[in-house]
């Protein structure tokens, strides 16, 4: 297993209550006595990184437990629906280049753990599942998360510490399940799918504005955060990566208050871990697979990047027709590239540019972004290869509202840092927007960095989206 540097790290579990249980690791021993029920726990003071594998024995009376080959280093929560589930071996059908880096996977220095509890309506103790960590191998790489693996590579190879992933992903799942109870009271949506799961009404949070099409148990609020995270919010992590959205979108379902779900869920789950700053990295949705809530929701994706300690990953550039798009190698670096400059202070470019602010002048919208500091430039990417720069100056997928609040299709222009949005039926814009689409193909602007640009809306007042409410 990988233990978390530079921290405290918390070791519990349970013995008889009579019996004083010793625990050693690294140099360091500690004796307590089980509490009530047998419940005890001892907290390492921080350890240095290590890639030499230790063991890590508990005693107590006549028994003893030994975990062994246990290295230290970072570890990284990353969880979501099914394209953070998405497996390596999974990507290497349609990427050849993942076949070669299965071959090159023999790293002690990678190491994934897997959860796949069921639901609970409660928060439990323990996992019931009794499994292991799995270090990175040919025979072993092709289960795990290949979003989640690339990242853990990515930071393995600059950092050079292990690399610890905690995978608790399940396709085909919303948000609300991840989500801690406490944390649904932060806004009104939260608190009434709360209100209406316990009441087990699945049709009343269905018919919800802003709620979720919940098809069964697991679709509950909390579910899954009480099976998967609850019992190891004690372990000791760097940070958190996440993938998740599009069953908050999809046919019938409802992609509004999402932002206030993401925030509910960053906040709970630093709560919970007792983390109020713990780094958080998520993936906005691509155009690949699409259905009519995504461009709704990938605003929603952008009102949260300005969270404190979190960070998002655009993927609009990654062209596929899967509602799976097998390039998870761009996102697990995209998403490394998070951490290597906010975690670990190193000098890479980590975010395409984000909408900042507009200025309108006649005809005219003038754009301003962040993370745009040496320009903009057209650039067309190509499967996994690295975007490449165009003479163009000029893209589409840009729109203008006018003062009615109707869109009508624009262009613009690269202006330094800037963009210029003219529309030659708008003559005084109110607003613009871009990749404001289902799957808006080829979505060319990028920072000279070769990052890709978030879609973006300036005024999302002008932004409806009322799904159909269901059938009784």
């Amino acid at each position: 297993m990988v233990l978390q540097r530079d921290k405290p790290v918390t070791v519990w579990g349970w013995a008889d209550e009579d019996k004083p249980v010793r625990v050693s690791f690294a140099g360091q021993m500690l004796t307590v006595e089980p509490g009530k029920f047998g419940a005890w726990s001892v907290t390492l003071e921080p350890l240095q990184a290590s890639v030499a594998g230790r063991d890590l024995v508990v005693v107590s009376g006549t028994d003893s437990m030994t975990v062994r080959d246990v290295v230290v280093g970072d570890v990284w929560h990353a969880s979501g629906q099914s394209n953070m589930d998405m497996k390596v071996g999974a990507v290497a059908t349609s990427l050849p280049e993942t076949l070669q880096h299965i071959l090159e996977a023999i790293n002690p220095g990678i190491r994934f753990r897997r959860i796949s509890e069921s639901e609970s309506a409660t928060p439990q103790p323990d996992l019931s599942v009794v499994a292991g960590w799995m270090v990175s191998s040919p025979n072993t790489v092709t289960g795990f998360s290949a979003a989640a693996y690339y990242f853990a590579r990515r930071l393995n190879a600059v950092v050079g510490v292990p690399i610890g992933i905690i995978d608790s992903s399940r396709g085909g799942t919303p948000i609300e399940p991840f989500i801690p109870r406490v944390a649904f009271q932060a806004h009104p949506t939260l608190q009434r799918e709360l209100q209406l799961g316990d009441e087990g009404d699945l049709l009343g949070i269905w018919k919800l504005p802003g709620g979720v099409r919940a098809r069964d148990s697991n679709w509950l609020p909390g579910r899954l955060f009480h099976s998967r995270l609850a019992p190891i919010d004690r372990f000791a992590v760097r940070g958190a990566i996440w993938y998740q959205g599009e069953s908050n979108c999809g046919d019938g379902e409802d992609p509004r208050d999402y932002q206030y779900k993401m925030k509910a869920l960053i906040s709970g789950w630093r709560s919970a871990m007792g983390n109020a700053d713990l780094s958080f990295y998520f993936v906005q949705l691509p155009g690949s697979g699409a259905r009519e809530g995504w461009p709704y929701l990938r605003e929603q994706q952008r009102l949260c990047a300005d969270v404190s300690h979190a960070g998002m990953v655009v993927t609009i550039d990654l062209l596929n027709n899967d509602i799976h798009p097998p390039n998870k190698i761009d996102v697990g670096e995209r998403l490394a590239a998070w951490a290597l400059a906010k975690d670990y202070g190193r000098d890479v470019p980590f975010s395409g540019p984000l909408f900042e602010r507009v200025e309108f002048s006649n005809d005219r919208a003038v754009v301003h972004f962040r993370y745009a500091d040496n320009g903009l430039m057209v650039a067309v990417k190509s499967g996994t290869s690295q975007p490449k720069r165009t003479s163009e100056t000029t893209l589409s997928h840009f729109e203008l509202a006018d003062k009615s609040g109707q869109w009508f299709p624009a262009q613009a222009e690269i202006s330094g840092r800037t963009l210029v949005v003219r529309s030659n039926n708008v003559v005084h814009p109110a607003a613009v927007r871009y990749g404001y689409e289902v799957d808006p193909q080829h979505c060319h602007l990028y920072n000279t960095e070769g990052l890709p640009a978030s879609p973006f809306c300036s005024d999302d007042a002008l932004l409806t989206y009322k799904p159909e409410l269901p059938v009784e």
